[in-house]
């Protein structure tokens, strides 16, 4: 893996190991060497079928080894050839994986849409579910947890994605979008008893106890099992971290929200004691979010209270008409002024 050592060394600005590296790439050049002589006697003693096959090892190779260039300039030739819809659509999905493991989703992006083109020529079940487990992904990395979620919860029962993670690790992300885009109702029917999930949730550390403890608004054990999942699954994940605040932070408004949900007001204290929080923190923590209007409910410093102030949806809509409206008369007289003109 000479290429991306050497990739790592310059990111990370670790020391560089020049004997180190020149073993591998003096091993990469061996093995890079078996593969043209295996192209070669493909080419003179065989069919068109093992010379792509041998095009097909090398392009792997470089893939492998973290060659990203070379290996995308090999799988483009292999496109150009004479090659199967299937196999076309195998090297596709390899550009998508490519494009995760660098991190790089101009790579990814085009090529999720190319392969819905390629899947409606003649693509199997297979290659259907497994682009909707990789259409997930992406739109996981980009903070669209909505749309992963669906399309993770669409493949729980046929999912056979074993080249891009595991399928704990594929429940995990399942469990972990749904709770933040879901409604309670719907988490309850797709999630919690999903027969799928309940099978492997017990092995995948803090999972459950985060998954139930917010639905059976055991807060005190959610913020714990939180912030166990920040330390255990966000902080590890390559597709998570970038948006590891953004997840605590809509994951405590949800639980917030949810108490608030069942009461026109109640005392900081028994907030706080809920939560398993001083009242201080609890106290700051909610004046972030009610300033920014992601909470509909008002502290009452003195009396030590919180009261709700539950949206009038009637009332916002009629304000919105009557502002709508507004704007409406104003563009028809301009409209008549430009007339009279």
């Amino acid at each position: 893996m000479a290429p991306f050592y050497k990739l790592m060394v310059e990111e990370l600005q670790a020391p560089f190991d020049q004997a180190l590296y020149d073993n591998m790439v003096a091993k990469n050049e061996e093995e890079l060497k078996k593969f043209d002589a295996k192209a070669v006697d493909a080419e003179l003693n065989q069919g068109e079928t093992e010379i792509n096959e041998a095009f097909l090892s090398k392009a792997d190779y470089y893939a492998e080894i973290g060659d990203k260039e070379n290996a995308l300039i090999a799988y483009e030739a292999l496109l150009k050839r004479s090659i199967t819809l299937g196999t076309r659509i195998d090297i596709v999905f390899t550009f998508v994986r490519i494009g995760f493991f660098f991190g790089d989703n101009s790579l990814v992006r085009p090529n999720i849409e190319k392969l819905r083109e390629l899947i409606d020529q003649g693509g199997d079940w297979d290659r259907r579910n497994r682009l909707k487990v990789y259409e997930g992904v992406y739109l996981m990395s980009i903070r669209d947890f909505k749309g992963a979620a669906s399309l993770f919860l669409d493949t729980l029962s046929t999912f056979t994605s074993t080249e891009i993670m595991s399928y704990q690790d594929f429940v995990k992300y399942a469990v972990l979008t749904s709770l933040i885009s879901m409604k309670r109702v719907d988490i309850k029917k797709r999630v919690l008893d999903a027969p799928e999930i309940l099978e492997v949730i017990s092995d995948i550390p803090h999972l459950e106890d985060f998954m139930t403890s917010l639905y059976n608004c055991k807060y005190a054990q959610f913020f714990r099992s939180l912030a166990a999942i920040e330390q255990a699954h966000l902080r590890t994940s390559r597709y998570l971290l970038p948006h590891m605040r953004y997840y605590t932070r809509e994951m405590r408004i949800s639980a917030y929200a949810q108490l608030l949900e069942s009461y026109r007001s109640l005392t900081v204290t028994s907030m706080a004691q809920a939560f398993g929080m001083s009242e201080d923190y609890i106290d700051q923590d909610l004046y972030k979010f009610i300033a920014a209007g992601r909470l509909n409910c008002v502290i009452d410093k003195v009396n030590g209270i919180i009261e709700t102030n539950r949206p009038d949806a009637k009332n916002a809509q009629y304000q919105s008409v009557i502002k709508q409206g507004d704007l409406l008369l104003n563009r028809i007289q301009k409209l008549s002024r430009v007339i009279d003109v």
